[in-house]
């Protein structure tokens, strides 16, 4: 017994089942990479018929957060730009319509419950009408990005309120990528008139449609007024953030007056309070942030 030997046949055949089975897996990803990286292509590209029905596509399951026309809306970005912050070949796109973007408002196609499923097709569709639209040269600086980002932490006191990149208030919209993502028209209008079209809620990101930002005033049983933004409420309480970033939650029931108002919390600049070169040189900034 003791001359016996194992045979290690076996052992041959299992290591090299194991090598076939790893080579195979790396072809496969190696495979799906390069298809990703840059071979796969929309098969509608340049179609102007491809594109009209893309634009049909758009209005029905995009253009409620994205706008018409693709501009921009009150929930989604402008999609004319050149750059899109979740990548601008054709193959990124697609990928953000299909499967959405997890911890933000972009839900997968046909999960959200607006509009309609798309196939495949529908969305490389949509693809080449976003080409169709987009700008062809990048937008220049409009103004003093330098100076504008002086104002914004000193003399205009966005700061007080916005955040950029972690640094700033909590209570109105981070503007960290504002620049690529709103036309200078819009930005102007938001300033002028903020009122016009409040932004979405600043802690709803995650919910596929945002709750809209609402002004609250509450009175309290001493009699202390408080304004500021919700951040939860249900049928018994609310949760408000004021204008200091300060928390306070109280029972509905406690409070001698509880309203809501469609007005924002930000006050109307007009020419008078920001002159227009220093308005367009907060925008420069703005651009100057989303371009890094």
């Amino acid at each position: 017994m003791s001359n016996l030997k194992v045979p290690d046949a076996p052992v041959r055949t299992l290591s090299s089942l194991a090598a076939h089975v790893c080579l195979a897996t790396f072809l496969i990803v190696y495979t799906a990479s390069s298809c990703w990286s840059g071979e796969l292509r929309n098969p509608f590209a340049g179609d102007s018929k491809a594109a009209k029905a893309g634009e049909y596509e758009f209005r029905i399951n995009c253009a409620l957060c994205h706008g018409l026309g693709a501009r921009g809306g009150g929930r989604g970005p402008d999609l004319t730009s050149a750059k899109k912050r979740h990548g601008n070949s054709d193959a990124e796109i697609f990928q953000t319509v299909s499967s959405g973007v997890p911890g933000t408002a972009m839900p997968a196609n046909g999960t959200n419950g607006q509009g309609i499923g798309m196939t495949d097709d529908e969305i490389w569709e949509i693809v080449a009408y976003l080409r169709s639209v987009q700008v062809k040269a990048p937008a220049k600086p409009v103004g003093n990005a330098i100076h504008g980002k002086e104002l914004f932490y000193a003399d205009a006191n966005c700061s007080s309120c916005h955040m950029i990149n972690g640094k700033g208030g909590h209570i109105g919209p981070d503007l960290s990528s504002i620049g690529g993502s709103r036309k200078m028209e819009a930005l102007i209008e938001s300033v002028r008139k903020p009122s016009q079209r409040l932004a979405a809620g600043l802690t709803e990101s995650t919910k596929e449609f945002p709750q809209e930002y609402e002004t609250v005033s509450v009175v309290t049983a001493g009699g202390q007024e408080i304004k500021g933004v919700t951040l939860n409420e249900d049928s018994f309480s609310v949760q408000i953030m004021d204008t200091a970033d300060q928390i306070h939650v109280f029972d509905k029931n406690t409070l001698r007056s509880f309203n809501k108002t469609r007005k924002s919390l930000m006050p109307a600049y007009n020419a008078d309070t920001l002159n227009d070169r220093d308005l367009r040189d907060i925008i420069a900034y703005f651009q100057s942030i989303a371009a890094r």
